[in-house]
């Protein structure tokens, strides 16, 4: 399976935090899925680390590249065709992060594994 994380669903994979579901945790552990981590995550993880709405964040922006490349996962770049179709979307969502992830699940035609339940707003399929 091909999954991209949501911010969340990745911090709380480097955090082994118990709110990541055990379907969650299966998907991401899984050796046979193809697990994908936006650069839009890096940048929400290292916005929120800056106006410390996130503590943990300095040690993952720090070793970013090194915690996704250890765990097996895929980078995935923000193209601008994404960045395009994040602006057009018509959910009333403000959210600049969600957008992005939202139009790279929706392009790439991946899964998007979140909790997150204002993301199933929107047309792409959602795992938890």
């Amino acid at each position: 399976m091909r999954v991209l994380l949501d911010t969340h669903a990745l911090l709380w994979w480097f955090t082994n935090d118990a709110r990541l579901s055990a379907r969650a945790r299966d998907v991401i552990g899984d050796l046979e899925s193809t697990v994908l981590v936006s650069a839009a995550s890096a940048w929400e993880i290292a916005t929120k680390r800056r106006s410390s709405k996130l503590q943990i964040g300095g040690v993952v922006i720090q070793r970013f590249d090194e915690l996704v490349t250890a765990d097996g996962f895929t980078h995935l770049a923000v193209k601008y065709s994404q960045a395009i179709h994040a602006g057009t979307y018509s959910v009333d969502l403000r959210d600049p992060f969600d957008r992005i992830l939202a139009a790279q699940a929706e392009l790439e035609q991946i899964p998007l594994l979140t909790t997150d339940p204002v993301l199933r707003d929107f047309p792409i399929r959602c795992v938890w």
